[in-house]
């Protein structure tokens, strides 16, 4: 059965989003952007709504979403700061929402495997630890939200000793993470790169065929079982 989707925001992700989304079993139902976000009695209908849009547009979207009881994927990053509210309003609701810094299934793993490598870390003090992660030029948040995940994985492995964290922003770049560990005498580094965008579409089209019948807050973890 076609699951009729809502994308938000038509930037490069959304336009790369709709472009796939057959492939995931979706009818795409239609698309808001500037400035039919403000009209939102003019919004199409649908099951399930994928936003890629800009970090001001989601605490105002995400609850016109919820009202109309669409279940949201979350792609943009830099909002967080209003998560505990979105939270609050979505457990008022009906819907599902999927919040990710990055829908790249490999990164995903990565954070995965930088959590495993902090824990074997986090006795040895020799060793300092360092994030950098590079962007394309036009993006507005930094560090990206996926570096922050990396920190908040390392903390949640008991791994207490400084992070340094390093971002730059150049280019068409679409996403690469590098998490060091370096001592006096070796170096060890683990590294994801993304080498185009339809990563981050694929892992939000997964996400949002995984929230069909569920009601809640989850992250990419929850859909890969993580």
């Amino acid at each position: 059965m076609t699951t009729s989707l809502l994308i938000v925001g038509r930037g490069r992700m959304g336009r790369l989003v709709e472009s796939i989304a057959p492939d995931y079993g979706f009818e795409v139902a239609g698309a808001i952007d500037l400035p039919e976000a403000a009209q939102p009695e003019t919004w199409p209908r649908a099951d399930v709504a994928i936003d890629f849009s800009v970090p001001d547009a989601v605490p105002s979207n995400l609850p016109r979403l919820a009202e109309r009881g669409i279940s949201v994927v979350v792609g943009t990053t830099g909002w967080q700061m209003h998560e505990d509210s979105l939270r609050a309003r979505v457990e008022q609701s009906a819907i599902g929402v999927v919040a990710s810094p990055n829908f790249a299934i490999g990164v995903n793993l990565f954070v995965a495997l930088v959590e495993r490598a902090a824990e074997l870390w986090k006795n040895e003090p020799s060793f300092g630890a360092w994030i950098h992660e590079l962007h394309h030029a036009a993006k507005q948040d930094a560090p990206s939200g996926t570096a922050l995940a990396l920190v908040t994985a390392m903390r949640r492995s008991g791994y207490e000793q400084p992070v340094d964290v390093g971002s730059t922003r150049a280019g068409h770049i679409p996403g690469t993470h590098t998490v060091g560990f370096d001592a006096v005498a070796e170096t060890i580094t683990l590294t994801h790169a993304a080498r185009d965008r339809t990563v981050f579409a694929r892992g939000a089209l997964q996400a949002a065929a995984w929230l069909k019948g569920r009601r809640g807050w989850f992250t990419m973890r929850d859909v890969l079982g993580l």
